[in-house]
């Protein structure tokens, strides 16, 4: 068990607003680059997740009240989280992590909230350039139990 929890780990994150603009985006142990701007990713991730969202909303039998929550590939889970004013927050990690909600749902109402929501001099509207949430952010994602700096 020890050797595969080293392995967990989280990949990245991103912010976007309602319209799809990415307001924040941090790495922790990606390994493989896209190969494209990072303009062009966002656009790509909040493009993917707009499809996605229809798609389970339309196929399910039942209305979805949290609707899509993750998915995963062979390599990695994609764990969304919207909040009620259209924020989304995205997060890669590796298999291992089956639910990362709670952590989602943490980053939002604890460290956005405070950090720039009730801080008067940022504008949670353009690109999110507090020095203070990027490192409370950092200090959270480095003290969850399912990361590694060390993955593979």
């Amino acid at each position: 068990m020890n050797s595969y929890c080293t392995r967990m780990t989280v990949h990245n994150l991103y912010i976007f607003d309602r319209n799809g603009s990415c307001l924040y985006y941090n790495e922790w142990n990606r390994k493989k680059q896209a190969g494209i701007s990072k303009e062009e990713e966002f656009k790509l991730m909040y493009g993917m997740l707009f499809s996605i969202r229809s798609f389970v909303s339309k196929m399910s039998p039942l209305d979805m009240k949290e609707g899509f929550l993750s998915f995963q590939t062979s390599r990695y889970r994609l764990h969304y989280y919207e909040t009620p004013s259209g924020l989304r927050f995205v997060m890669n990690t590796d298999l291992s992590v089956s639910n990362a909600r709670e952590t989602l749902q943490h980053i939002y109402s604890n460290l956005y909230v405070e950090y720039i929501v009730k801080n008067p001099v940022c504008d949670s509207t353009h690109s999110l350039d507090s020095e203070l949430f990027s490192s409370r952010l950092d200090a959270f994602i480095r003290a969850l139990p399912y990361y590694s700096p060390r993955a593979a």
